[in-house]
């Protein structure tokens, strides 16, 4: 989406476009999922303590919630411009949660190289 972003595409009348659109549209239905999935990750591994992952996740699915808003938004609009799609990428509310996923990325993936060694990133 960046290089879309930097294109200066008024909008639809670029094919480039609706390939924007089945992006967001699927950032969309991700979105939807991602805390329960994490907190899937975080009852399976038995992460302790349980209480300090559920408060982060409660963060991160407010945080995706606030993005989907934003997404959605986005997809309302008849044409998408590679300005919207530059203000898009700029809202604080996609910035924190991509913040949130790098942090809870960070932590299982020590977790799971304290499980087992042997395994590389």
């Amino acid at each position: 989406m960046l290089g879309y972003a930097g294109k200066g595409f008024s909008g639809e009348d670029s094919g480039e476009s609706s390939e924007v659109r089945r992006h967001l549209q699927e950032a969309a239905r991700s979105l939807n999922g991602l805390a329960p999935a994490l907190g899937d990750v975080v009852e399976k591994q038995r992460l302790e303590p349980e209480s300090k992952y559920r408060a982060f996740l409660a963060i991160i699915d407010r945080d995706a919630r606030d993005s989907l808003a934003v997404v959605e938004l986005v997809l309302a609009q008849q044409v998408i411009s590679s300005q919207l799609i530059d203000n898009l990428n700029a809202s604080i509310h996609l910035r924190a949660l991509l913040t949130d996923l790098f942090l809870i990325d960070e932590i299982l993936c020590a977790h799971i190289k304290q499980q087992d060694p042997l395994l590389t990133s």
